[in-house]
């Protein structure tokens, strides 16, 4: 990507960041006030992740899980008891997502871009492949939308952990380096309509 490239993301994501606040700020508090009584604790979930050149910065979420200290797994499936209710139901909906506008405004993450991953997965990246730490991770992407049922599939596998380890991750790891070299704007936004009406 060209500097010139990134400013652009940059700018992007401001202005869009600021109308998506401006228009979802009250889902964002509903869904908070809704996950807070669902949980019975904070309705914000708040967790370290792995951002550009590997510094990490919270991610900011709609608590959808109650106990989530009870698992030492960094992946969940459809059918991990500790989702609630109104868990299933935002996670369903993309709605527990929503608070990341806050995280792109204040430049930590961007619309498009590799997902970010708790640390022991992006930050360990070697060679080639530490290309992906160049860009802000993302809420979407051409990875995310390819594993949009990641929980479902992941579901179905007798080791989960062990098929994220050794085939998922290495596989958005390839589309986001493809995603990173073939960067544009106009592609950017062809992700974020197929991630809205999809």
């Amino acid at each position: 990507m060209k500097q010139t490239d990134y400013l652009v993301k940059r700018l992007f994501d401001l202005l869009l960041s600021t109308i998506g606040i401006i228009l979802c700020g009250w889902i964002i508090v509903i869904a908070w006030l809704i996950a807070s009584i669902d949980t019975k604790s904070n309705g914000f979930f708040l967790q370290t992740r792995v951002g550009q050149y590997g510094k990490l910065f919270t991610v900011i979420k709609i608590k959808t899980m109650g106990n989530e200290q009870d698992s030492n797994s960094t992946v969940t499936t459809s059918n991990d008891l500790r989702i609630t209710k109104f868990g299933k139901i935002f996670r369903r909906s993309k709605i527990d997502e929503l608070p990341q506008l806050v995280n792109i405004f204040l430049g930590d993450m961007s619309f498009v871009g590799p997902r970010p991953d708790v640390p022991g997965y992006a930050d360990l990246l070697k060679g080639d492949d530490r290309i992906v730490l160049s860009l802000k991770p993302g809420i979407t992407g051409p990875a995310t939308l390819k594993y949009r049922d990641e929980e479902a599939l992941l579901a179905s596998k007798k080791n989960p952990e062990k098929y994220n380890h050794e085939v998922i991750y290495p596989d958005k790891v390839k589309i986001n380096k493809k995603y990173i070299i073939n960067y544009s704007l106009l592609n950017d936004v062809h992700y974020i309509f197929k991630t809205i009406f999809h």
